[in-house]
């Protein structure tokens, strides 16, 4: 069983934290959007990590937290690029 909706904010938090280290965009994102791109991330994460097995229902916190920020990472990748597009 996944972790609950308590867990899964912080965990989302700590998560779009990370990714938004990892993209360089901490500057621009607060704590609020850190916590909304790290709960996508999760989802995305999740999503992408249930396809390929990478994250089984019985897959730890940890695991968790990996799967949303790498999702997390390829959300900020994705809007990099869109906004990368509109300045041109």
């Amino acid at each position: 069983m996944g972790p609950g909706w308590i867990a899964t904010i912080i965990l989302g938090g700590i998560a779009g934290w990370l990714a938004s280290l990892v993209m360089n965009r901490d500057a621009s994102m607060g704590i609020f959007w850190n916590i909304v791109v790290g709960i996508v991330g999760g989802v995305i994460g999740s999503s992408i990590g249930s396809v390929t097995g990478f994250l089984t229902t019985d897959a730890g916190w940890i695991m968790y937290l990996i799967t949303a920020t790498i999702g997390a990472v390829v959300l900020l990748g994705g809007v990099n690029m869109i906004q990368r597009g509109r300045m041109r």
